[in-house]
């Protein structure tokens, strides 16, 4: 079954957009291994970074695009539907497709993989600070 960011976003709440996104018996499934310098190189390379530039403007800084939790700290990409060893060898469209990628905070990324939704509520606690306002806002 094929995921995609344009089906999750009609989902409502960001509980709905979380279960959506959870990779079902999955959990924690070795996805690269000892292949783990082709993600790494991947995600250091210029496209790449300018493609998440664009996905973080589009989701406007918020977990799961839901504009009431914005990300507070780092903001990481996730690939709705995971991607293995090979698509980056192969360089398959799904690693750069805007359809298969949502901004996400460290916790519900850790959540998504590892976890469920009682993981992600207990882990949710963001410390407030002056002047952490997002400031496109």
């Amino acid at each position: 079954m094929s995921k995609s960011y344009s089906e999750m976003i009609l989902l409502p709440t960001f509980e709905e957009r979380f279960e959506y996104c959870l990779l079902g018996n999955k959990v924690a499934e070795e996805t690269f291994g000892w292949d783990r310098y082709l993600n790494q190189k991947f995600y250091k390379s210029k496209e790449w970074k300018s493609l998440r530039d664009k996905i973080i403007i589009r989701d406007e800084g918020c977990d799961l695009g839901a504009l009431d939790h914005p990300i507070q700290g780092k903001i990481y990409i996730h690939h709705i539907s995971p991607i293995r060893a090979e698509d980056i060898v192969m360089y398959r469209e799904t690693l750069m497709n805007p359809d298969n990628l949502i901004s996400v905070s460290f916790n519900t990324h850790q959540a998504i993989h590892y976890g469920n939704l009682d993981y992600l509520r207990q882990n949710n606690f963001v410390e407030r600070k002056p002047n952490d306002e997002i400031p496109w806002r």
